[in-house]
Parts: structure tokens; sequence; C-alpha cells
């Protein structure tokens, strides 16, 4: 017998072949070669090759100390950006552009100084493909600081004529970053304008006095603003005032009267003494500033020596930095007022001593004004007050209000 030798059929497509195609097929689509050495990615549309576009964020991630003007900038390589979100820990997401046809990316203003932030960035090259990058880093930590002090307070109601005024607790040397950090709005709208006094002090106010009932808002944006070589702002800060009724006193000191307009309707004309002769009273606006119910003016303080020192003024409301007061006044005698001028420089208005009487001309005037409304002074034989005396700030045209920023 005969050995017999025994072939298997021939199965090319059986369940082996299956699988082993179906392992190559996997494979191939999750790390496919798209022809120029690349790897593909997850990527937008049919396209699976990778992106051309790269995204560069600068600083680099994990920097400290980093400059909170200048430093942040994202860009696109061989394409443009199409979404960057900066945010700081608490989330807030930093304003910016991109520009260039999506280039470039830059914060529109500066950054917080002691602050972490997150940098997330997304471009696209030409064939719609995307490459994205994340970043963080963290803002330095200033050794010298400064502080607006600000008025009128957050909630205060004040008259027509209280401009928004900032002083700085350090001089500033880059005033433009400054009042670029600083806004000032009103409702019902209008426009409102800064003005510096010297390197210390920004006012805001409009071409006119405020009308009644107008909201002002000031917003401070001065933390990681660097106002002088060094020195950082460290406030983020948003207060309201509220404009009360208009009221602008006049006084003459020639007829030796003051006429009180409530409103644009003329209330009260009551007799005062201005400032005699060697002393007269500044002419032009001003704007009550402070109100003390009783109070001491000592001539020592404004260059009079000994001259006077009365303890006990009633109904004192100032008008000047330098030391110009409306006030009440019991000790030059009744006929006095109306009839001649007597004073130091102020503005009197007959009253009782300790100022108990309610129905006095400076118990009525006292009453009736709150900080903000405006006094003005005319007909005086004496300069025109200086417009960073005090809030003196109308007596500059708008044109010069603007003019020297």
């Amino acid at each position: 017998m005969s050995a017999r030798r025994h072939r298997w059929p021939h199965r090319s497509n059986g369940p082996l072949a299956l699988l082993l195609g179906a392992v190559l097929l996997l494979v191939s689509a999750c790390g496919g070669d798209d022809g120029d050495g690349r790897k593909s990615s997850g990527t937008t549309g049919g396209d699976k090759a990778a992106s051309q576009a790269a995204v560069v964020i600068a600083p680099k991630d994990g920097a400290d100390g980093v400059a909170t003007s200048g430093a942040l900038k994202v860009t696109a390589r061989q394409g443009r950006l199409t979404s960057v979100k900066v945010k700081d820990g608490k989330g807030n997401e930093v304003d910016g552009k991109i520009s260039g046809d999506g280039a470039v990316w830059r914060p529109r203003g500066h950054l917080g100084a002691s602050t972490k932030y997150t940098v997330d960035a997304i471009a696209v090259d030409g064939r719609g493909r995307e490459a994205a990058e994340h970043s963080a880093f963290t803002t330095l930590v200033p050794k010298n600081t400064f502080i607006g002090v600000y008025g009128p307070e957050n909630g205060q109601q004040v008259g027509v004529g209280m401009p928004v005024s900032i002083h700085f607790t350090r001089g500033i040397t880059d005033p433009k970053a400054v009042e670029d950090a600083i806004k000032v709005s009103a409702e019902p709208r209008v426009p409102v304008e800064g003005h510096w006094f010297g390197n210390d002090r920004l006012d805001f106010r409009p071409e006119k006095y405020w009308a009644p009932g107008t909201k002002v808002t000031l917003k401070l944006d001065l933390d990681g603003v660097e106002g002088r070589p060094g020195v950082y702002g460290t406030q983020a800060k948003e207060v309201s005032f509220t404009v009360g009724r208009s009221q602008v006193s006049t006084v003459d000191a020639r007829s030796k009267q003051m006429t009180v307009v409530r409103d644009g309707k003329k209330i009260k004309t009551i007799p005062i003494t201005s400032g005699a002769p060697g002393t007269e009273t500044y002419n032009g606006t001003m704007v009550i500033s402070e109100k003390h119910l009783v109070t001491r003016m000592n001539g020592d303080t404004v260059g009079f020596g000994g001259e006077y020192d009365i303890k006990d003024v009633p109904h004192a409301m100032r008008l000047s930095a330098s030391g110009t007061f409306i006030h009440g006044n019991y000790w030059s005698g009744r006929s006095t007022f109306g009839t001649r001028n007597a004073s130091h420089g102020c503005v009197g208005l007959f009253d009782q001593r300790g100022g108990g009487d309610g129905s006095t001309p400076a118990a009525w005037f006292f009453r009736n004004s709150i900080v903000g409304d405006v006094v003005i002074v005319k007909n005086s034989h004496d300069e025109t007050i200086q417009p960073d005396n005090g809030f003196s700030d109308w007596n500059l045209s708008w044109a010069q209000w603007k003019a020297a920023r």
C-alpha cells in the first residue's frame, strides 16, 4: 500500500486574514504618514495631517516676575490666531485684540501685579488645521507702590460743582499710563475730561456744571500701572456718587450782598462782609469742600500771625485749600453785614456765638448747602483764585482744561 499525501484546501479569505486586515487598517488610521514625514493629529475636516501653524506665547510658560506692561504677546507662525483667552486666578478675562490678519494678539491694557495668569490660544493653518498652546506665568511683586486718594466718596450726594479729584501718594512721571487706567462716566452721558495739577493730582469735570440728578462713576484700574519707574499702583476700585439739586450763590463784594439761586430761581439774598482792604477775598468760582458746625480759625495757619485766633467759628464751609471760608460771624456786630468789608479774606454771614440759633442767615445758609455747591465771588479787589486752590477747577475754560493734560 502506498502512502497518500493529504492536501488542505486553500482558504485565503478566512477569518484570520480578515482579522489581520482589520488590524492593519486600524494601525494606518491611528498613525499613518501624511507623505512628508509628519504624523497626523486630531484635526478638523477630512485632512488628517498635523497643522503647519504654531502658537508662540511670551512670556514663556512658568515665567515669574513678569512686567505688567509690554511683556504679554501671543503670535502665530505659518497660520493665524482664531482664539486667545487670558485669565487671572479668579477667572477674570483680560481684554485684548487680535491684529495683523491674525498674526498677533496683545492685551488692550496693563496686567495686575502679583497675579498668576493662564493663556490658551488657538491658531489655524491655510488648510484649517488647528494648533493649540497653553501657558501660565506670574507678574511681578512691586516693592514700591502708590494709590489714589479720591473724592467724592461712594454713595455721597454732592452739589453741581463738585469735580472728581484724585490725589496720588507718589508723584507721577507717566501721567498717560495713569490717566488711561482711570475712567469717569456720567449718566445721563456727558463728555468728562481729566486735567493734571502738578504730578500728584488729577481732576475730572464736564464742560459745564453737572446736571442735577446725574450719577457719576469713577473706576480706578491702577493695579499694576507703573506710575513712575519701579512704583506701581495697587488699586482696582469702582465708586459712584450722585448730584443733587443745583445751587449757585454769588457774592458781590461791592454791594456786600450774596444771592442764592436754586435750580435757576433766586431763593434768598443775604447781607455779607468780605475781605477788608489789604486782605481782600479772592474773585472767581469756588466750591464748598467741607462743612463744620463749629471750628477753630487761627491766623498762624494762613500767614496772619497772631492777628486772630477764634476757637468757635460757627457754620463754617471751606472754599479754598489756602483758608478761604464762608462762615458765621458773631464778633463783628450785625450792622457790619451789608455795609462794610471787614474780614481777613473770608465771606462772613451774621450769626450767634455757638451757632445754636437756627434763625440766623449763617445757620440758614449752612443748613441749605451741601459739599459741591458753587460760590462765586465778584467785584473784589483781588486776583482770581488759582484753579488748583481747593476745587476751583471751573476758573479754567473748557479749552484750557483739555489743553494742559
